[in-house]
């Protein structure tokens, strides 16, 4: 039997898998809220015009979906960068953690929401 200086090195490199693929789940679902957010506004000018309301653009939340949409592949690529080059580090036994990466992801998401959160708030107060 060969003398394996890493014992844990197959439980490493799935656990690195595991956290690629929490990164894929959550594009995915980022970018079907982007997809539902720009459904939801089309949907809402065709209902209007329905109801003899005069057409209007798509407006805000069509971009705020396409944002979120490419947001979402974006999320994908961003975690395939992560996972080979934890892949790399964990084979030449050089591993750091990410603090960039997650730092930068976590801001904009949360800008995102607030933007999101702020145009809904706007429609509440000035759309009634």
């Amino acid at each position: 039997m060969p003398d394996n200086p890493n014992p844990n090195r197959a439980r490493d490199h799935l656990a690195n898998e595991r956290t690629f693929l929490a990164w894929v789940r959550t594009g995915i679902a980022t970018i079907i809220f982007g997809f539902a957010v720009g459904r939801f506004s089309i949907a809402l000018r065709e209902f209007m015009k329905l109801q003899g309301y005069p057409s209007t653009t798509p407006g805000l939340t069509t971009w705020l979906g396409i944002i979120s949409a490419v947001g979402g592949v974006m999320l994908i690529f961003a975690g395939l960068g992560r996972y080979r080059k934890t892949k790399v580090q964990l084979d030449s036994n050089t591993f750091e953690p990410s603090g960039f990466v997650i730092d930068l992801v976590s801001y904009l998401l949360g800008l995102f929401g607030l933007v999101l959160a702020g145009y809904l708030a706007y429609i509440a107060i000035f759309n009634k």
